[in-house]
Formats: structure tokens, C-alpha cells, sequence
């Protein structure tokens, strides 16, 4: 296991218990990275017989190999989720796990909305990466897919600390020039938790369905957003509750960010020391 977790497949446990209190078996997952989660959402799909869609327009090699040798279980849409989702029906459970900004994840949740009313499928939406530090500031792989009104002010270089509002060139949690921090904290139109309250608002405004929602600040965090009148939604439900919003695992996430953060930061150091040892040999 790696020193510092960060994977969605950390709540495998609670995800594949709701997938079945559900009965879902046609599954999207959009942002595959390493296929760690994909996995075992093909594993569940098998089992249910039914069938796993990926959605990843930059996929890891493995990732790719894997898909190829389960071609009737496995199907990989090579595009930005934002075009792939509209051509995508009888779908029974959502996983979002790709582009954690604003207007990625808001339109996601539109267009996955808007195939469950069309399918007459209840929505069932798995959101990783909904706390720190996403929950209210902006990450980009692809800036340019952004538009420009919704983009914020972004740094490919600098990192995010607990400790500072700001970004911090050289230190703390960053994307190495893989993915860019938005300069800003907080505000409209930024950040992961923020997209999904703007979502939930609207759906309310509108006068749409009532929708369950629950989040588990543990590893990032993980939101899951579902029916309400779903004939399986008081069972998932029971299986969140224990987890929503709860204090001992919001201690213990703090905790083990500020590890995480320190061994980061030992890194930083040890790369430097070695860095200078081969300058002054």
C-alpha cells in the first residue's frame, strides 16, 4: 500500500454495498488514472452481469492493456467527459473521479442528471475528491478545455498547505507541471464541493426531485449524491449515515493530511540534499 492513500478505491467497501443495495450493474467511471478503482467496479459488473464504461481522454498504458483484454466487460471512451456523456444511456451508477474544478464537475453532474430523467433511471452519483484540497479551489489537467469565464487564475508550479490560503512555490501538495492549482481560495465557480452545492441549489430551484446527498470526509473525501424516491434509496442511506459528515473521521482525515504534508515535504528535502550532493561532487 502506498505510503500516502489517495485513491477513490479506499471506500471500495462502502461503494460496492451501495452499488448493491441498488442493483446496479451498468456502470460509468469518468478519470481512471492507474485503473485501481476500475478494477474492481469490473469485477462488480461481471458479477451482476452487467457492464463497465470508462471515461479518460489521457490513460495510463496499463490502463489501457487491461481494457483490452475484457472487451465485452470493458469499454473505454478515450474523450473529455464532457463530450462522451450525452452519447451514454441506461446507466445505473456514476462514479466522478477526472477533472476536479467547477464547470467540469457542475456540467457532469447536469449532463448525468439529465440521462437519468431521460432513461428514467434514479440517480446515483459516487464524487471523489470533495474536501481539501478541492472541496473550494480548482484543479486543472487541461486549462484550455476550461472556458475562460469559469477558469480560474491557475499555477502548474506551486502547492497547496494547510496553512496558507495562498499557493506556496516549491512546497507542499502539488502536481509537478501534471495538473495546475487555482491561485484563488474559495469563491464562486471554484472548487469540487462548490459545483455539487451549485448543483443541488439549482435542482431545488427548479423544482426537481428531492436528492439524497452524503459526504464522507476521509481521503479526500468522497460525496454521493442519489434519489430520494428510489425504491433502494432508505437502504443506501443507512449505509452512509454512519459516515456523513462524521467528527472522529474529520480528526483523523486532518491528521493524516498533515502527515501526508510532512512527507511531502521530507521528500522535498531529500531531493534537494541529493540534488546538491551531485553538484558539489
Amino acid at each position: 500500500m502506498s505510503l500516502l492513500i489517495h485513491s477513490m478505491a479506499e471506500f471500495w467497501e462502502i461503494i460496492e454495498t451501495c452499488l448493491e443495495k441498488a442493483g446496479a450493474k451498468h456502470l460509468v467511471e469518468i478519470g481512471a488514472e492507474f485503473g485501481g478503482t476500475s478494477n474492481l467496479l469490473a469485477q462488480h459488473a461481471a458479477r451482476r452481469g452487467g457492464t463497465l464504461t470508462c471515461i479518460d481522454p489521457c490513460p495510463q498504458p496499463d490502463f489501457l492493456a487491461w481494457c483490452a483484454g475484457a472487451p465485452d466487460l470493458v469499454k473505454h471512451v478515450e474523450r473529455p467527459s464532457l463530450e462522451a456523456l450525452t452519447e451514454l444511456a441506461d446507466v445505473d451508477a456514476w462514479l466522478i473521479d477526472g477533472d476536479h474544478n467547477w464547470y467540469t464537475v457542475h456540467h457532469e453532474l447536469k449532463a448525468i442528471h439529465a440521462a437519468c430523467r431521460r432513461d428514467g433511471r434514479p440517480l446515483l452519483v459516487f464524487l471523489h475528491d470533495v474536501g481539501w484540497p478541492t472541496a473550494h479551489r480548482d484543479s486543472y489537467y487541461a486549462p484550455d478545455r476550461i472556458p475562460a469565464e469559469y477558469r480560474q487564475p491557475y499555477d502548474f508550479d506551486a502547492g497547496v498547505t494547510l496553512e496558507s490560503e495562498t499557493l506556496v512555490r516549491g512546497r507542499g501538495f502539488r502536481g509537478m507541471g501534471h495538473w495546475a492549482w487555482s491561485t484563488k481560495l474559495g469563491g464562486p465557480c471554484n472548487g469540487v464541493f462548490t459545483a455539487i452545492k451549485d448543483f443541488l441549489f439549482a435542482n431545488s430551484a427548479a423544482g426537481g426531485k428531492d436528492l439524497g446527498w452524503a459526504r464522507i470526509p476521509a481521503v479526500f473525501g468522497l460525496g454521493v449524491l442519489f434519489d430520494s424516491d428510489a425504491s433502494w434509496s432508505a437502504d443506501v442511506a443507512q449505509v452512509l449515515l454512519p459516515f456523513h459528515e462524521n467528527p472522529l473521521l474529520a480528526r483523523l482525515e486532518l491528521n493524516r493530511l498533515r502527515n501526508y504534508l510532512a512527507v511531502i515535504e521530507w521528500q522535498d528535502r531529500t531531493a534537494e540534499l541529493e540534488a546538491n550532493k551531485l553538484v558539489s561532487g
